[in-house]
């Protein structure tokens, strides 16, 4: 059995831990709000536009943009959205792990990765897979504006034929508890909607001219879509984390308390022992 001081430095140690864990939980719950309002506030407008396309699709010749042409497959881009930052459960590993199989799955050497956030780019990088390029150190101060360069760096490597198609792996806000692990394909664009299609739009001036206006509109809302989802699973994940941590450690207390009772109780028996085993030495 450990003794007194060292069970009494154990119970110590986790309330120390116990307190930041609080304090990360607190943190993570507001940022989460927030985010969670960013992205409420965000997904009438991607699902509107999202249903826009839907139905000009089918009525436009995609050689009209370089946006909409549909090649062999043959080289694919996977871009993986993870955060900075650990200590948020399995939210890195879930999407590493899934971007490690469909990466594997295709071939890695027929694969470019774009990383956003540290934990994708330590990840792969270590791996030696070929990573394009790494986005990070941006979370706290994420904007539109950070997300139409991500976006349009990616979709550049598409237009240069570097790739025929980009992918994208993100978490996809659920609710506080639950994060889903989504694959989408960004480009090229392939929609289709048959419900959308049999209802009868009149569009001005032209479906051509609405489609080359709203597909790089489309783009930017889908990058920042991502990035959105993205942030409030983190932070919903970090929050349930801490909360479990914390509730951890109050049982991890609870047990080192009722150890270190035991061996103070063990320890008092011993003293006592010896002092009437002295005694009677003494009266012999």
């Amino acid at each position: 059995m450990a003794n007194l001081k060292d069970i009494r430095d154990r119970i110590k140690s986790v309330k120390s831990i116990q307190k930041v864990t609080k304090a990360m939980k607190m943190v993570a719950a507001a940022k989460m709000r927030r985010a969670q309002e960013n992205m409420e506030k965000a997904r009438p407008y991607n699902h509107r536009l999202v249903e826009i396309i839907q139905h000009l699709l089918p009525s436009v010749e995609r050689d009209m943009l370089p946006l909409l042409e549909i090649r062999d497959v043959k080289r694919v881009a996977f871009v993986v959205v993870s955060s900075d930052r650990g200590l948020a459960g399995s939210f890195n590993s879930s999407i590493l792990r899934k971007a490690h199989n469909d990466i594997d799955g295709f071939g890695r050497s027929n694969v470019d990765i774009f990383c956003i956030g540290k934990k994708a780019r330590d990840y792969f990088v270590a791996r030696e897979y070929n990573v394009v390029d790494s986005y990070y150190d941006f979370w706290n101060d994420l904007n539109f504006n950070q997300s139409m360069k991500i976006g349009s760096n990616v979709i550049e490597h598409f237009l240069n034929g570097h790739v025929d198609e980009i992918r994208v792996i993100f978490n996809e806000f659920v609710n506080v508890a639950t994060q889903a692990v989504i694959t989408e394909k960004l480009l090229p664009i392939e929609l289709n909607d048959e419900e959308m299609q049999n209802i009868d739009l009149l569009y001005e001036p032209s479906k051509k001219k609405i489609v080359k206006s709203l597909i790089p509109r489309y783009l930017n809302a889908q990058v920042w879509k991502y990035l959105l989802e993205s942030y409030a699973s983190e932070q919903a994940a970090r929050m349930v984390a801490m909360e479990n941590a914390t509730s951890n450690s109050e049982d991890m207390i609870k047990n080192l308390t009722l150890e270190f009772n035991k061996a103070r109780q063990a320890a008092i028996t011993t003293e006592m022992l010896e002092i009437v085993s002295g005694a009677e030495a003494l009266k012999e």
